[in-house]
Formats: C-alpha cells, sequence, structure tokens
C-alpha cells in the first residue's frame, strides 16, 4: 500500500522564525524526511501550506483507505524526520492507519494536530 507523508515546505523554524540561511524550515524538514525515507516505500511530497501555522513544522500522514493524521512543531532536523518515517511504516502495515500508542516512536508523541477519517 502506497503511503506519503505530505511535507508544508511553507513552514517557518518557529512562529517567530520563518526563514534560516534563505530556506524555510518546511524546507528543512522536508530534505530530512526524504533522506530518511530512501528506500523504505515511504514517499514523501512537498505542499505549500498545510494551514497550521501557528505549529511549525507540519506533515499530513495518508493512504486509500486509511484515516489521514496532521502532525505539527517539529523541529526540522534528522531525529524528527527518522520517527515519522518510522511511525509512516507502522502506519502502513495497520488495516486502518490507527498504530497503537504503544507502538508510536518517542519523536510522534505529542505532535499530533488531526485526524481525518478515510473519505474513500
Amino acid at each position: 500500500m502506497k503511503v506519503t507523508l505530505t511535507v508544508c515546505d511553507t513552514c517557518g523554524f518557529s512562529g517567530e522564525e520563518k526563514v534560516r540561511g534563505g530556506r524555510t524550515g518546511g524546507e528543512a524538514l522536508g530534505d530530512h524526511v526524504i533522506a530518511a525515507a530512501k528506500d523504505t516505500g515511504v514517499a514523501v511530497r512537498r505542499h505549500s501550506c498545510l494551514m497550521g501555522c501557528e505549529h511549525p513544522c507540519n506533515v499530513a500522514l495518508s493512504a486509500p483507505g486509511k484515516m489521514t493524521y496532521v502532525l505539527g512543531r517539529f523541529a526540522p532536523g534528522p531525529e524528527a524526520a527518522e520517527a515519522l518515517v518510522d511511525y509512516a511504516r507502522k502506519y502502513g502495515e495497520s488495516d486502518s492507519g490507527v498504530v497503537p500508542y504503544r507502538n508510536w516512536p518517542q519523536g510522534v508523541k505529542g505532535h499530533f494536530i488531526s485526524r481525518v477519517p478515510a473519505l474513500d
């Protein structure tokens, strides 16, 4: 099953700091997520604005027929990217997209913003 992490590339590093070194926090997180997802089967795409500006950096996790999750408040570094990809792989293995809390990587705990029931 195709699992996709959609990274908001317009997110800032924080609510106060949008750009650092000519790049947004979302661009930096996107690069780390792409590197972490290499050879995992998790697809990564970038999208401009997930409308979660109060709590950057934001990512959506989706797959056909599964619950969709929006996560945010990430520091745009490799640790967050590894946790997101680890969670995405577990999500892909579940039938509904619901991963038991005991199986969540520590790096995603406290970062969930919303979930949307499967729409198809």
